[in-house]
């Protein structure tokens, strides 16, 4: 009985969805960056990727937790946690000045500044791309924005664990910061260079603005340059992931090359 009541207290601890990743791929990626606490698994859930994540854990040290799928749901907002779910230590986020320590000694380095992106989904699906090509370092607003929640770890696919993330007050003085080390900075907008003329050279950095809004007027000011992508149908802007993701590939493109 004593077992039993243990087990059955660490099934009903108090667990924000604040405090955990899920899935298969996030929990991994987690677990290796050595930041998994205590990892719950579905009770009925029988398969290799369930060894695999047990072993995982035996390897560094973190407790497994059997739980019923509406334990799971209840920790996770009924989010596709597919029976893993892991509790985990805060996300660290870099200061600018970290970030740009970082990747100080790299030639033609790659940032991607975020102005007010909203929607989780965006910011993961953008992460994962900023990932595939080996973008530096992702900026991002400490106010007004999404910041990395489990919805972006999901969605990200573990990208967070290999993509630098510096949260900042204000992205004027940031940008103006970029210019001070040599990085020329890049908007989006209706108007400007088509993205196919656009000249990738050196050290830049690349502003993606809100989902609705764009970029916020002031921050246009502060760009060296405005990046546009040709639209002929009848929509008037694409979602802000994709362009992101077009974007960064075509730098990715154009460096390869």
């Amino acid at each position: 009985m004593k077992n039993k009541r243990e087990r059955s207290n660490e099934v009903n601890e108090p667990v924000s969805m604040e405090d955990v990743v899920f899935g298969k791929h996030a929990t991994i990626e987690a677990l290796q960056a050595r930041r998994g606490n205590k990892l719950f698994i579905q009770e009925d859930l029988k398969s290799f990727k369930i060894e695999e994540l047990k072993e995982l854990a035996k390897e560094f040290s973190v407790p497994i937790v059997w739980a019923p799928k509406t334990r799971l749901d209840e920790m996770t907002n009924k989010e596709n946690h597919q029976g893993i779910v892991l509790k985990i230590t805060p996300y660290e986020y870099l200061s600018l000045e970290d970030l740009l320590a970082k990747s100080k000694e790299k030639e033609n380095r790659f940032f991607l500044i975020l102005d007010s992106i909203m929607d989780p989904h965006n910011l993961g699906s953008i992460m994962r791309t900023a990932d595939a090509v080996n973008v530096d370092g992702i900026i991002i607003p400490k106010h007004r924005a999404v910041g990395i929640t489990p919805v972006v770890v999901k969605t990200s696919t573990g990208a967070v664990e290999h993509v630098p993330v510096a949260r900042v007050t204000n992205l004027s003085q940031t940008i103006k910061k970029l210019k001070e080390d040599n990085v020329w900075v890049f908007g989006t907008d209706m108007e400007g260079t088509d993205y196919t003329k656009w000249n990738v050279a050196g050290d830049i950095a690349l502003v993606i603005g809100n989902e609705g809004k764009g970029i916020g007027s002031a921050l246009k000011k502060e760009m060296d340059e405005m990046i546009t992508i040709p639209i002929d149908g009848h929509v008037q802007s694409l979602n802000a992931g994709v362009a992101a993701g077009l974007l960064m590939y075509e730098v990715h493109r154009k460096r390869r090359n």
